[in-house]
C-alpha cells in the first residue's frame, strides 16, 4: 500500500540544515508549515521552497496565512490582506435596505483576495495556506476575533465559498477552520483547554453549520482543541464521534483532516491525562485525523520533533496506529496539480492586477 505520511513538522531557519533534510525525508513526514522566522525576502523564500521540494516532491509547504494580523509573509512585494472581518462589515453596506449591494461586492472581494492570497503564495512555492477561517465571530474570543467573518454562519458560509473560489482560481487548495467552531469560548486554545457547554443540536445549527453547507468545496478542515462535553469528553481533534460520526458522516464531508498543533495546550490533555506528543497524535490519528501537526519545535534542536518521529514509528510497529492509503490520497490531493505562474510574470497578469482593485 502506499506509505502514509501525516506528519506536518517545521524547521527553524531561513534555509535547511543537514538535520532538517535527513526529517523531511522520513517516510512518515508528509509536509512542514513556515513561519515568519522562516521568511527574508522573497527571493529567500523560493529558494528555501527549492530546496524542500528537492528533499522530497511530494512534501506538503503549508503556512497560515489568512490576512490580517494572521499573515506569514507581508513584505518585499506581498499584498497586505484585510482581515476577514473586512469583508463581513463589506457585506453589510448596503446602501439601500435589502438590496444586495454589498453581499455582492463582499463575495467578489472575498474571491480576489482568495486568489491574490494563493498566487503570491505559489509564486514563491509554497502549496498551501490554512484558510479560511469558518468560526463565528460571537464577539467574546480574542484569538479568533476579526480573523471571522461575521457572526451570522450564511454570511460565513458565502464569504468562504468565494474566497475558496479565488484559491481556486491560483491553483490553490483550502482548510476550513476550526471545526466545529472555535468563536464561542473566550479561551485560547494555545494557553488553555477550552470548553463550550453548548447542546450538539445548537453547535450544529449555529458553528457547525458552514461545514454541510459546503461539504462538496472544502477541500480539507481542522479541528478546534475544544472541548464540547455533552457530545464528547475529549476535544474535536480527538474525537472520532466529532470527526467521524458528525463531520464526515453527519455532515458529508470527504475531505482531509488536519489536526492542529499538538503543541498547543489544548492538545496536551486528553481525557484528564496529560500526554506526549506521541500520544497526541496517535490519539488524533486514530480518531480520524489525516494529518497532526507539531509546529515550532524545532527551535530547539528539534528534539521533540525527532521524538515524535521516532514514536509514530514505534507505536505503528507495535500496532498502536496503522497507516490509512485513503488518509495518504487526501494529503496528496491538496498538492497544487498545476504550475505556478512566476512573480514577475504574476505582477503583470490581468487577472492578478484586476483583483488587487477588488480588495478593500
Amino acid at each position: 500500500m502506499t506509505q502514509h505520511a501525516p506528519l506536518i513538522i517545521d524547521v527553524a531557519g531561513l534555509s535547511l540544515t543537514r538535520t532538517d533534510r535527513q526529517r523531511l525525508k522520513h517516510p512518515l513526514v508528509g509536509g512542514l508549515i513556515l513561519f515568519a522566522r522562516n521568511w527574508q525576502d522573497r527571493a529567500q523564500l523560493t529558494q528555501l521552497c527549492r530546496d524542500i521540494k528537492k528533499v522530497r516532491r511530494d512534501l506538503l509547504i503549508c503556512v497560515d496565512h489568512e490576512g490580517g494580523r494572521v499573515q506569514r509573509f507581508k513584505a518585499d512585494g506581498f499584498t497586505h490582506l484585510p482581515p476577514m472581518r473586512a469583508l463581513g462589515e463589506m457585506w453589510l453596506h448596503d446602501g439601500k435596505a435589502g438590496e444586495g449591494a454589498g453581499a455582492m461586492q463582499a463575495t467578489n472581494a472575498a474571491t480576489a483576495c482568495g486568489f491574490v492570497l494563493g498566487a503570491e503564495l505559489r509564486a514563491c512555492g509554497v502549496d498551501f495556506s490554512f484558510t479560511p477561517v469558518l468560526d463565528l465571530d460571537f464577539g467574546e474570543s480574542s484569538v479568533i476575533g476579526d480573523r471571522a467573518f461575521a457572526r451570522d454562519p450564511r454570511v460565513v458560509s458565502l464569504l468562504a465559498k468565494s474566497l475558496m473560489h479565488g484559491l481556486l482560481q491560483s491553483g490553490m487548495a483550502n482548510c476550513g477552520k476550526h471545526f466545529p467552531g472555535h468563536g464561542f469560548v473566550k479561551a485560547d486554545s494555545h494557553t488553555d483547554i477550552p470548553v463550550d457547554k453548548r447542546s450538539l443540536k445548537a453547535i450544529l445549527a449555529d458553528d457547525a453549520a458552514p461545514y454541510g453547507w459546503l461539504n462538496t468545496t472544502l477541500s480539507s478542515v481542522m479541528p478546534a482543541h475544544v472541548v464540547y462535553p455533552k457530545v464528547d469528553a475529549r476535544p474535536a481533534g480527538f474525537s472520532s464521534k466529532w470527526l467521524n460520526d458528525i463531520l464526515r458522516g453527519q455532515l458529508g464531508f470527504g475531505g482531509a483532516v488536519f489536526s492542529d498543533d499538538l503543541s498547543m495546550a489544548g492538545a496536551r490533555l486528553i481525557d484528564g491525562q496529560e500526554v506526549s506528543y506521541t500520544e497526541a497524535a496517535v490519539a488524533a490519528l486514530n480518531a480520524g485525523c489525516d494529518m497532526v501537526l507539531l509546529c515550532n519545535q524545532s527551535l530547539d534542536g528539534g528534539r521533540a520533533v525527532d521524538a515524535l518521529i521516532e514514536g509514530l514509528t514505534e507505536a505503528q510497529v507495535k500496532g498502536g496506529w496503522q497507516p490509512q492509503e485513503a488518509s495518504e490520497q487526501r494529503r496528496l490531493s491538496l498538492l497544487p496539480r498545476a504550475p505556478a505562474t512566476e512573480w514577475d510574470a504574476l505582477m503583470v497578469q490581468p487577472d492578478y492586477m484586476h483583483a488587487l482593485d477588488q480588495i478593500p
